[in-house]
């Protein structure tokens, strides 16, 4: 597993995978299922590194055009590592990605469970979340 942070820009391949750092130690089953998958990883912490940074060091990978496809995979429940996943919609602001092939994931008892983009822009929007609890009978407590 790579730094993303200290990798060159031009160390990738057709398929990469950016993990939350703490992924392999606390998913260690779920974290070879990636590696299945492609071996070129990478890890990322946004505790330490701050969203932004990261969004613009991927974004610099993406216009080397090498890669087809990436995979975002955290641990769940992690204010940082929920992060990940929101990286692929400040770059489509910003670039096309069409050509790109964006998955999602977030690794729960070693498995890997797919989270679709309307999830993942849902989970920013505390005011739609709350709207969907109610209507559903949910209490905002």
């Amino acid at each position: 597993m790579k730094s993303l942070m200290k990798t060159n820009i031009y160390d990738v391949d057709n398929t990469i995978i950016i993990v939350g750092s703490c992924l392999k130690n606390m998913q260690p089953e779920g974290f070879k299922k990636l590696e299945e998958i492609s071996s070129n990883i990478y890890e990322l912490c946004l505790e330490e590194t701050h969203i932004n940074m990261a969004i613009t060091k991927i974004g610099g990978m993406f216009r080397t055009n090498k890669i087809k496809r990436i995979i975002f995979a955290s641990v769940d429940k992690s204010p940082h590592c929920i992060q990940l996943h929101y990286i692929q919609d400040e770059l489509q602001k910003i670039m096309d990605l069409s050509n790109i092939e964006i998955q999602n994931y977030v690794v729960v008892d070693n498995e890997l469970l797919s989270i679709s983009p309307k999830i993942i822009s849902l989970s920013k929007n505390l005011k739609e979340l709350s709207d969907i609890n109610n209507k559903v009978g949910g209490k905002n407590e």
